[in-house]
């Protein structure tokens, strides 16, 4: 059984960290205005502006003691990482989530952020959020729904998402736990004490910036290594920014997906709201989720 961790109430703390690429502060401000807004604390990491010169948002150290910190102090209920990009692999490893385990708070982030919720969910069996980083707050992005839909997901509001309909949608019905993010990372995963596991399991998938084989690659991979065989169904969200070589692929991206899954009876929806753009919903890894795809309507339900 997943594990939640307790929602959250006014007057909790949310730290903010970041575990991975470097965020300027100025990049948090309305972030930060938004969740006191909501009634929170929020206590900023070193990590948020540090004085690092290169990638990262300090040494591998730095970023692991933070965390770590956060992880491990009862005052905070949830932590919320500045920006994904890269480097959560490279420090997962070292973490010690003892504390963490006897009381559990929400990690909330994406893109690299995926690192942390397949490791919590298939080590520890705890839940945690998919969901909108600090920047997406920025450009009044804090009034839109995708935002917002962190917010109520903190507070244990069940979630009820609908997503336009595409031709290449297979139409069926699935219930299970959640699990997926970012398909790079995914893929980085398997084989790793950080794998994701996906029987029986409603998987969502997004990536950006990548070239169309690579997401061919990376999606066989996924097929070879067993993780599409036994899917309840699978979600398919924004794959933005894709590039192509200069003797064309052949196909979009979309199109790459269905060939590689053509032999699979599960639902499939694709350009589901969950992606590196401003349709993000939040998503809760271990949650328990029905997906309704029909030729009218797409629908993911929290149960």
């Amino acid at each position: 059984m997943i594990k939640f961790p307790p929602y959250l109430k006014k007057g909790d703390t949310i730290g903010i960290t970041c575990p991975a690429g470097y965020m300027e502060k100025e990049k948090a401000q309305t972030c930060i205005a938004t969740l006191q807004s909501w009634g929170y604390d929020v206590m900023v990491g070193k990590t948020l502006g540090s004085n690092s010169n290169n990638y990262f948002s300090g040494t591998d150290e730095e970023r692991l003691n933070e965390l770590q910190a956060m992880l491990d102090d009862k005052t905070i209920n949830a932590i919320l990482c500045g920006r994904g990009g890269y480097g959560v692999g490279r420090i997962i490893d070292q973490l010690d989530f003892t504390k963490f385990k006897r009381n559990p708070k929400w990690i909330i982030g994406f893109s690299d952020i995926t690192v942390l919720h397949s490791h919590l969910n298939s080590n520890l069996k705890i839940a945690s959020l998919h969901a909108p980083m600090a920047s997406a707050f920025n450009n009044d992005g804090f009034k839109n729904e995708y935002v917002l839909s962190l917010q109520k997901a903190l507070i244990g509001k069940k979630a009820k998402y609908q997503s336009p309909i595409n031709l290449l949608n297979k139409t069926g019905t699935a219930s299970g736990e959640l699990v997926g993010g970012n398909l790079t990372l995914l893929a980085d995963l398997i084989g790793t004490p950080s794998d994701f596991y996906t029987k029986n399991k409603i998987l969502f998938i997004e990536d950006i910036g990548e070239y169309i084989y690579n997401i061919d690659r990376m999606f066989y991979q996924l097929k070879r290594s067993g993780k599409l065989d036994k899917l309840a169904g699978l979600i398919i969200g924004g794959f933005s920014d894709m590039k192509d070589t200069t003797r064309p692929f052949g196909k979009t991206v979309y199109e790459v997906i269905n060939d590689i899954i053509a032999e699979y009876n599960y639902p499939v929806c694709y350009n589901f709201p969950v992606s590196h753009e401003k349709e993000n919903y939040a998503l809760k890894v271990g949650g328990t989720y029905k997906l309704i795809v029909t030729n009218k309507k797409v629908s993911l339900t929290e149960l």
